[in-house]
């Protein structure tokens, strides 16, 4: 894309929440292709961001967005499951340790692998490194422990975005129907 002796412009680095016209998120994509699908009049700006870096042509200008809409629908086709991943296990037990409740900065198997328990959504949670330290390879019962919350697979178009992006704009959360974590 770029030689490896030019410096890359900052607004390259940028992702873009891209919607379909009924508003469900469904994909961040590089500001690049963002500014094209503007360009080709095949997308319209939801969410400008202030901060934003102006990208020029010859005849045209325009602001890089946080948010842009298709102006088609795009049908997406069904998954059943959402892929479980560390960035939507932390979103969805909100970075929270399934435990105790401090900040969490790993992942946990509730019943041990080494113990037969699978690698899934029902079985994995968000842990603080104390907490996944004193637990080891012990069962909740052994230790007393109970946890926070239910553990269940997340559902929703957002969530599938989640699982693919680690660092959220502020300006997609009322787009993905999620608080800030």
């Amino acid at each position: 894309m770029f030689p490896p002796d030019r410096v890359v412009p900052e607004w390259v680095k940028r992702r873009v929440l891209l919607l379909n016209v009924t508003y469900e998120p469904l994909t961040a994509l590089p500001a690049r292709r963002a500014v094209v699908l503007m360009a080709c009049g095949k997308a319209d700006t939801v969410h400008e961001d202030a901060q934003g870096p102006v990208v020029h042509s010859a005849d045209w200008s325009v602001q890089v967005p946080s948010v842009i809409r298709l102006r088609t629908y795009v049908r997406v086709p069904y998954r059943a499951r959402i892929p479980m991943t560390r960035a939507a296990l932390m979103h969805r037990d909100h970075f929270r340790c399934a435990y105790c409740g401090a900040k969490a900065e790993t992942i946990d198997h509730v019943v041990p692998r080494s113990r037969g328990g699978g690698h899934s959504w029902e079985n994995c949670v968000a842990c603080c490194a104390p907490c996944n330290h004193r637990k080891a390879d012990k069962m909740l019962s052994e230790l007393g422990w109970t946890l926070r919350a239910e553990l269940v697979p997340p559902s929703g178009p957002h969530w599938r975005l989640l699982a693919a992006t680690k660092e959220l704009h502020p300006a997609w959360m009322p787009y993905l129907g999620v608080g800030a974590a």
